[in-house]
């Protein structure tokens, strides 16, 4: 754990967010009480390998895994998100009762915004959080935008526009998890953002399946192979990269079926060679991404999430994009690791204030939205330690 600032809060909430790696849980504690938000403590903090392993299965075949299993995933990963919660007020040394509200985005397990009836579904049950450290809890942050006809995805820009904008100048925000999202800043104050594509979800997966670990340290496995051109344009043949915004896309998209669907002959052979592949389909997409709007080309291109820490992701992008700075949002003061956990504070805030978020220019919903359903702690509850 990181304590990343001493002075006294003013207005703190907590934010949990479990991203597409389901590898553990992001949480910090937030001060809003000045104008740039404050990282009182952040943490990563990792799941039981049995629950990892749950949630594997679930992933692999959301269609068919039993509601039973679902529910008590829902209620396990609601226990294991409290107790973070907990951990991270412990390690900012307040109490409990001087949160707010904590913020809990918890596990996406299925994202289909492009079906029939729309749906898309977060699970670790915000009653179990709220009951076991006795903070109101705010969480489901995305199915009110699918239900107003957006894709309930990305949220990320919201937060980016409140804290990245300059004005008078155009800035992009890149957020490299197991999938890319783009946020792009134009100088006369609108914000548009949408995912691009897979960012870290396919290096990982090939990664696992050649060497132990959990990701490519520093990109170096990637780094000392060979991109097939060849196969690249297949790759980016892919129908999502040419979709217009609004779009979202998720790990049951770009899953390891698709993958091994898109394996040429010669993977077995040359695996070093895939993971470079993979790797230049990421900095290729986001790229042509950032190049094929019509918006000023951005002098600055923020980047967060796991990604950030691949040197030979970055150094591809950098290469694709001479005219940017391609630098970390730490540079903008803000803990690249835990922008997201850092959004679903933000958003509870916003929520507990009544305040909608206007998500229609990100996702195209057809009206501003309340993001995130309210459950309140038991007033006679007292946290437990």
């Amino acid at each position: 754990m990181r304590r990343l600032a001493e002075e006294t809060a003013r207005e703190l909430y907590v934010g949990l967010i479990s991203g597409t790696s389901m590898d553990g849980i992001d949480a910090v504690v937030v001060d809003f009480g000045r104008h740039q938000p404050d990282l009182i403590a952040a943490a990563t903090l990792p799941f039981p390998s049995c629950q990892h392993d749950r949630l594997d299965v679930l992933r692999a075949d959301p269609d068919h895994f039993p509601a039973a299993a679902l529910a008590s995933l829902d209620a396990h990963l609601g226990d294991a998100l409290g107790r973070a919660a907990l951990d991270i007020i412990a390690a900012a040394n307040i109490e409990p009762t001087a949160v707010a509200a904590i913020g809990s985005h918890g596990q996406t397990v299925l994202h289909r915004p492009d079906a029939t009836r729309p749906h898309t579904l977060q699970i670790g049950d915000p009653h179990r959080i709220a009951t076991l450290t006795g903070i109101t809890t705010v969480a489901d942050f995305r199915r009110a935008d699918v239900a107003a006809g957006g894709q309930g995805a990305p949220l990320a820009p919201l937060l980016h526009h409140a804290l990245f904008r300059r004005g008078g100048e155009t800035v992009a925000v890149l957020n490299l998890g197991g999938i890319a999202n783009l946020t792009l800043l134009p100088a006369d104050g609108r914000v548009q953002g949408f995912d691009t594509g897979p960012a870290n979800c396919l290096l990982d997966d090939w990664y696992r399946r050649h060497h132990d670990g959990r990701f490519d340290i520093d990109g170096r496995w990637a780094a000392g192979g060979r991109v097939d051109q060849a196969w690249l344009q297949e790759l980016l043949a892919e129908p999502f990269f040419s979709r217009q915004p609004p779009k979202s896309t998720g790990i049951e998209h770009f899953s390891r079926d698709w993958l091994d669907r898109c394996l040429p002959d010669w993977a077995r052979d040359r695996p070093a060679d895939i993971q470079a592949t993979l790797a230049e389909l990421t900095a290729r997409s986001v790229a042509e991404a950032l190049k094929g709007n019509d918006q000023p080309p951005p002098g600055q291109l923020l980047v967060c999430g796991g990604g950030v820490h691949n040197r030979d992701l970055l150094q591809r992008l950098a290469d694709h994009l001479p005219e940017m700075e391609v630098v970390s949002t730490a540079a903008a003061g803000i803990d690249p690791d835990f922008v997201e956990a850092v959004l679903f504070a933000w958003l509870a805030r916003e929520r507990l204030a009544s305040r909608a978020v206007d998500t229609r220019p990100i996702t195209g919903a057809r009206a501003p939205i309340l993001a995130g359903t309210i459950t309140h702690a038991l007033a006679s509850k007292s946290p437990e330690p």
